[in-house]
């Protein structure tokens, strides 16, 4: 009988197993780490080129520092699949992403090794820097903080927000810049171009090997070289680091840059840096998708590829392919195309997610007039702002999430400005998987409260296609936010000539005596299905999508408050402040009375799961409504 070989992974239930490794066994963990990893994306869809890219890194990690009391910092949080893996969640890793299972993303109340929770980019400098200060207060001397910050995250604003403070503070922390020239698209802006020109610079790698000789490195150096480098660390930085190094001008000790995938050197490399008080950055070079060839190739494919073949790559269909529909991103990216070819005077802004939302069609037929602006939401807003002011039309595309991080901007230098901006909403409501970092659930209620903002919500996708059409229009002349949601909706056939819908206006789908339901988005997707459910149940019901929540149709309210003493409004986005209560607002100030129900997202950060398991959860499914009728008329 062939005795199968034990993996070393099979053994490592925390980092205290990690530990008891030799030196010499560390590249082959990393191999079996790389392998499960695809192994188990392949069949649960989640985030695999990022987490490939840091298997050394993270076995490195854990290996040298004391987990947990010493605190690893991920940003962005998709790298972290290594880091659950090695910390006790092995076992439970198939879960990853699904309904009551474990997050995609670090959390605090999953894992006392996951330090802080992070799904957007950006912050872990700060967070570390508030750890850092934090134990230096409470005197922890011993305790290490460490920042990983990778896949495009350098390019926010936030990240040099941090930087500058950290430099200033002296405190003991420890930023390694995971280098792979990549967010989910390739770096945009100027500073993966400066990383790539330092990584490839004659004189930093060779100031890089005198470093690591005056560390200690060469026999007969240790401590006492160490003792001397601490006393005179700053007339070192002059002699071995004197050029301009951007982060040295941080008041950052910089070292690099090296390999990110020799495990070995890096244990040597990190064990060197412990030693080192104040503020210090890593750089290391590393390859996105390392390990699978197919994500090495395409990076930005594989980023998150949903279901795939482990052994040929291939990416299987999703739920939208086999529906035959198209998803809302993509009608978004060749509706915007169009009109751009249309009207001159439109352009493209995204922050960091040209292929995610379907921008990258524009830049591939238009590059001068589509603009990738990196991971800067506050900066694409404004931006966006001064293209508005010379006469030009710019289609903001950014994350209903993200777009919480410019919410200043969006009032400050548009609204009160009352500029031409499209804000298209991407991957508006409950998103799924990604969980409460990324449903963009809040932006019904953070844009209704703007003057000037005209807030929009398509229920399908030919009313996408209708309102972006309708938002560039000249007569328009204001802010005007697009929503939509994550996926596909119903329409198959939406390439259809242009129709110019009134701003501010919905429209009645189906006739009822009993009750009104209003929705507004991929809700009135949902309340038809319902429907039918309704009928069944003998209980007549009137349909109506809004379509605008700013301004609301109230003509058309006043007819249903006037028909129907019971109505029910649903939403995929917060209950307070939003779409209902703009509706519950309108029948105050008019006197109407009747009963109403309010359908949507309650209370409370909802977590993770398909979107269906989550509509269901907030009863904003069909079963919901349903229940929902037939409570509101006591049957």
């Amino acid at each position: 009988m062939v005795k199968i070989k034990e993996r070393i992974l099979d053994k490592i239930d925390s980092p205290d197993d990690l530990k008891k490794l030799n030196p010499e066994d560390l590249p082959g963990l990393c191999g079996e780490l790389r392998e499960f990893i695809i192994d188990k994306v392949s069949v649960n869809p989640g985030h695999l080129g990022a987490s490939l890219g840091v298997v050394e890194l993270t076995v490195a990690l854990h290996y040298v520092f004391n987990t947990p009391y010493d605190l690893l910092v991920w940003d962005v949080g998709h790298q972290a699949y290594g880091h659950k893996i090695l910390t006790g969640r092995r076992d439970t890793f198939y879960t990853n992403r699904k309904f009551n299972g474990i997050s995609g993303f670090p959390k605090r109340n999953e894992s006392e090794y996951d330090s802080f929770g992070v799904g957007h980019a950006s912050t872990s400098i700060s967070a570390a820097l508030g750890m850092a200060v934090a134990s230096e207060l409470k005197n922890e001397d011993d305790r290490k903080i460490v920042a990983i910050i990778g896949d495009g995250a350098m390019t926010g604003g936030m990240a040099f927000e941090a930087l500058n403070n950290a430099g200033a503070s002296k405190s003991d922390l420890l930023i390694i810049l995971n280098d792979n020239n990549m967010a989910i698209d390739p770096n945009a802006g100027v500073i993966g171009q400066y990383l790539i020109k330092i990584s490839k610079s004659e004189t930093y790698n060779k100031v890089k090997n005198d470093i690591w000789e005056v560390l200690g490195k060469l026999d007969g150096f240790g401590k006492t070289t160490r003792k001397f480098i601490q006393k005179n660390q700053h007339a070192l930085k002059n002699v071995l680091l004197s050029g301009n190094n951007l982060f040295e001008a941080f008041n950052f000790r910089y070292f690099g840059p090296i390999d990110g995938h020799d495990v070995v050197y890096l244990t040597s490399v990190l064990n060197d840096l412990k030693e080192i008080p104040g503020p210090k950055l890593l750089h290391i070079i590393t390859k996105k998708g390392k390990g699978f060839i197919q994500a090495e190739i395409n990076q930005t494919k594989y980023h998150a590829p949903g279901l795939f073949d482990r052994n040929t790559g291939q990416i299987l269909p999703d739920d939208c392919s086999y529906k035959g529909n198209t998803k809302f991103q993509n009608v978004f990216g060749e509706t915007l195309l169009e009109l751009a070819e249309m009207n001159e005077k439109i352009v493209g802004i995204t922050p960091a997610m040209p292929t995610g939302c379907c921008m990258n069609l524009m830049i591939e037929k238009m590059p001068h007039r589509t603009f990738d602006v990196g991971i800067a939401e506050q900066h694409a807003v404004t931006f966006a702002a001064g293209l508005a002011t010379q006469g030009l039309i710019p289609f903001c595309n950014i994350y209903s999430s993200f777009m919480q991080r410019a919410y200043d901007q969006v009032i400050h230098d548009v609204a009160i400005q009352n500029l031409h901006v499209v804000f298209c909403l991407d991957r508006g409501g409950l998103v799924g998987e990604d969980g409460p970092t990324h449903h963009g659930v809040f932006d019904i209620a953070y844009m209704r409260n703007i003057p000037n903002m005209i807030v929009s919500a398509p229920m399908d996708e030919t009313e996408l296609r209708n309102m972006m059409y309708t938002a560039q229009l000249k007569e328009v002349n204001a802010p005007f936010s697009i929503r939509y949601p994550r996926g596909c909706g119903m329409s198959v056939d939406w390439k259809k000539p242009f129709e110019k819908l009134e701003t501010g206006k919905g429209r009645q789908l189906s006739e009822g005596t009993d009750l009104a339901i209003l929705t507004i988005g991929k809700s009135g997707i949902i309340a038809r299905q319902a429907l039918e459910m309704i009928k069944a149940g003998n209980i007549s019901a009137a349909h109506y999508d809004m379509r605008f929540v700013k301004p609301l149709d109230e003509e058309l309210l006043k007819e249903v408050f006037k028909k129907f003493s019971h109505v029910i409004t649903v939403e995929d986005g917060v209950i307070q402040g939003g779409f209902g209560s703009a509706v519950l607002e309108f029948m105050a100030e008019q006197g109407f009375s009747a009963k109403v129900k309010v359908l949507g997202i309650p209370d409370r950060f909802i977590e993770h799961g398909t979107q269906d398991d989550l509509y269901k959860e907030c009863g904003i499914d069909a079963d919901g409504i349903f229940k929902a009728a037939t409570d509101i008329l006591g049957r």
